[in-house]
């Protein structure tokens, strides 16, 4: 007479919960992601603490929305592609932001540039660049 194995008892429960688990960090991370967008277009300033790179991508915020202060021009940058750790948080790459157009006209690198929110596309004709809230300015 055999017995049944561990793996055929217990096999789809376990890959069901851990599905679930998956899930549920997704739309936690997607979640953490909005929180610091409303923090950072309500208040105009570094929210701290701030998702990290990971959790932004894992969310499904797979750019970073950047303004310049000297050219006043939103880009995005995408989180895929920062050479940082996954762990890092989104506000500490605020520091190595830099405009590209406008270090070529100064001929040093120019790095006046705020984080405005993060974003699940790029800025296009169908997705324009973020507002602050109405009334702020």
């Amino acid at each position: 007479m055999t017995t049944k194995s561990r793996e055929y008892l217990y096999g789809t429960q376990i890959k069901m919960s851990a599905e679930r688990a998956k899930q549920a960090r997704k739309e936690a991370d997607r979640l953490a992601c909005e929180a610091w967008n409303y923090r950072m277009l309500g208040y105009k300033g570094p929210a701290q603490p701030s998702p990290t790179i990971g959790d932004a991508i894992n969310g499904g915020y797979l750019y970073l929305e950047v303004r310049c202060h000297g050219c006043n021009t939103n880009q995005t940058v995408a989180l895929d592609i920062v050479r940082r750790p996954k762990t890092t948080p989104v506000h500490e790459l605020e520091r190595y932001m830099r405009c590209k157009s406008c270090s070529e006209i100064r001929r040093y690198p120019y790095k006046r540039s705020t984080l405005v929110a993060l974003r699940p596309t790029k800025i296009s004709t169908g997705s324009p660049p973020s507002t602050w809230w109405p009334g702020e300015r």
